[in-house]
């Protein structure tokens, strides 16, 4: 099993089909709490091809691949990854880097 099988075999995986089906593969870095919601700060793990990169193959991975979605639970009661709304995303961005100042 490669790297990149063993990332993906990791619960912290989060897969997302964009609109015209390309799956695309993040791992959650971290868990922001803003005004009682959770969202989470994901991170890509894919190659210039979409497909997953362990970034020690060579490849030229998008390091600059980041999303913010807000975590909700559906009628399963399953956590869901969606887009927040403008006022959510600056919010959580907001919060973000007040983390970071205060970890300098």
């Amino acid at each position: 099993m490669n790297k990149c099988e063993d990332i993906l075999d990791d619960d912290f995986v989060i897969e997302m089909t964009d609109d015209k089906g390309n799956v695309f593969y993040y791992v959650e870095e971290m868990i922001i709490p803003v005004d009682g919601q959770n969202f989470a700060l994901l991170v890509g793990i894919n190659d210039e091809h979409g497909e997953c990169c362990d970034c020690g193959c060579g490849c030229d991975c998008e390091d600059d691949d980041v999303v913010i979605a807000k975590i909700v639970v559906n009628a399963d009661g399953e956590e869901e990854y969606i887009e927040p709304t403008d006022e959510e995303f600056e919010k959580v961005r907001a919060a973000y880097e007040r983390l970071l100042d205060e970890e300098a």
